[in-house]
């Protein structure tokens, strides 16, 4: 297995519009094998940090089984708007994707939905911002973004979920942490990306912690 810290911006499957993404890395990654790593999750292109790619088939199908089960801990920072209705919880809200000819897709809270669980606690903050740790329980897409938005606190930079002046990004989310219980257990932790360091200082981290 591998464990990257992939950065924002860059997409892990190729899209229908081309544009770099992580398979043209693939190969480089192979490191003397035949086959091709592959991710073992999902990681939106915008969000940056934690991603787990499995470099033979019984490893891909055993690293799929422990995110499909909910036994790998993953742990996001993000920088948000406002701030949660407390400084503990969590938000149980179903998500459902919703396609329209103007907006085109995007996941919504509807009741018709999957079930979505999301732990969020609030380290740190300013007036205006708060700095996040969250914790899926589970793995739909957008969740952490539509959760946060629900909250009414988006992400900084979401061009999808927050407010109009977010339109443009960069999206403030980092898939901060892994856990793995395999034996040993593996961990890993991604540093912030440069993009969100300034907003993170702002809320209370320091670099060196």
């Amino acid at each position: 297995m591998l464990i990257l810290d992939k950065p924002a911006g860059l997409a892990v499957h190729a899209g229908p519009r081309g544009g770099a993404s992580l398979e043209d890395w693939l190969p480089a990654l192979a490191l003397g094998k035949r086959r091709l790593p592959q991710p073992a999750h999902r990681l939106d292109a915008d969000t940056a940090g934690c991603l787990v790619l499995g470099r033979t088939k019984p490893a891909l199908a055993a690293l799929g089984a422990l995110f499909a089960a909910g036994r790998a801990e993953k742990t996001y920072w993000a920088v948000v708007r406002g701030a949660p209705p407390a400084e503990t919880g969590e938000v149980a809200a179903p998500l459902l994707k919703r396609s329209t000819a103007r907006e085109g897709w995007r996941m919504v809270v509807d009741p018709a939905g999957q079930p979505a669980l999301t732990a969020w606690r609030r380290l740190g903050g300013t007036a205006d911002w708060s700095w996040l740790e969250l914790r899926p329980r589970t793995g739909r897409t957008h969740q952490l973004r539509v959760h946060c938005a629900h909250l009414g606190c988006p992400i900084l930079g979401d061009p999808r979920y927050g407010p109009p002046e977010d339109a443009e990004g960069p999206l403030h989310l980092l898939a901060r942490a892994i856990a793995l219980p395999l034996a040993p257990p593996v961990a890993a932790t991604a540093p912030p990306p440069p993009h969100i360091r300034a907003a993170l200082r702002a809320c209370g981290w320091e670099e060196d912690a």
